[in-house]
């Protein structure tokens, strides 16, 4: 679903489908080559990136999908800190999912749940869900 012209028309469209939540989003579409050896470092010639290259990219998704609709957003795409799910939550994720951080370190979401208390408290925030769309109300 990331490569579409107008992610929030088509979050509409699946939640009058009858979609109780949505994640947003997945891999992309890419490709990484080594030139030494002509090989492709996926395996395949082409794959999916995932990780904080595309945090970017999904986070501006969860942010238009969240304006768009009124049903859970989870958000995906290079997790790998505290600070990164409250990204994702200040534009309208109602939860993350860790992936490719627990590839590297299958301890990284005990990690991040365990930074999570110390970050919204030094943002004077009482709970997460304080956060929730903060920067969605200020910049929706």
């Amino acid at each position: 679903m990331p490569l579409v012209t107008d992610i929030g028309l088509i979050a509409r469209t699946v939640v009058d489908a009858g979609a109780d939540a949505l994640t947003v989003a997945n891999t992309y579409p890419a490709m990484a080559v080594d030139f030494a050896t002509a090989k492709s470092k996926l395996g395949n010639a082409t794959g999916g990136l995932s990780g904080p290259a595309i945090k970017p990219i999904t986070l501006r998704l969860v942010f238009e999908v969240s304006k768009a609709v009124n049903i859970p957003v989870i958000g995906t795409g290079g997790i790998e800190t505290a600070a990164d799910v409250l990204d994702y939550v200040s534009v309208g994720a109602t939860a993350v999912q860790v992936g490719t951080a627990s590839f590297s370190d299958p301890k990284a979401s005990e990690a991040i749940v365990e930074g999570l208390a110390r970050a919204i408290f030094e943002v004077k925030a009482n709970s997460i869900k304080e956060l929730r769309g903060q920067f969605l109300t200020e910049n929706g």
